[in-house]
């Protein structure tokens, strides 16, 4: 059995091996379904869904795990494709304001079910108390690291 100390080093081996199966799984699907997209497409796309008439680009790059140059970027690639839009919200230039298209509308449309499936699938066979210690448990090391980050 693994001492405390090899557990920790495994730590970070875990969660990438992990994070690699969940994406690749979210890949094949979207390929299976005949869409193009990448998963950082995908999540900007369904933020901008859930946000709606809301969804502004100071607010996908906030709720993004992404720098906010890699954010831009996944947008001007998703703005390139038509499926959403970009312009400025009415009475406020400083902010853009993110639409779906129509063809970004049935991309989605295409591919939320499926990625809903995959969402079930992670949490399959898990008790929800457990997975409930397991999300406190990865946000206490979220925040651990938050001390490393400059102010």
């Amino acid at each position: 059995m693994l001492n405390r100390i090899d557990e920790i080093q495994g730590m970070g081996y875990h969660l990438d091996l992990v994070l690699r199966k969940i994406q690749k799984a979210y890949l094949r699907a979207f390929e299976a379904l005949g869409v193009d997209i990448t998963i950082e497409q995908w999540v900007i796309l369904y933020q901008i869904h859930l946000l709606g008439d809301e969804a502004s680009q100071r607010d996908i790059v906030k709720n993004n795990f992404r720098n906010r140059a890699t954010t831009s970027r996944v947008i001007g690639g998703l703005e390139k494709k038509g499926w959403i839009s970009k312009t400025r919200f009415e009475g406020d230039q400083k902010r853009f304001k993110l639409e779906l298209t129509p063809q970004g509308k049935e991309i989605l449309d295409v591919t939320l079910p499926t990625a809903m499936q995959l969402r079930k699938l992670a949490v399959k066979d898990i008790d929800p108390a457990q997975f409930a210690t397991f999300l406190i448990v990865l946000n206490q090391i979220e925040a651990n690291y938050d001390e490393t980050e400059p102010q």
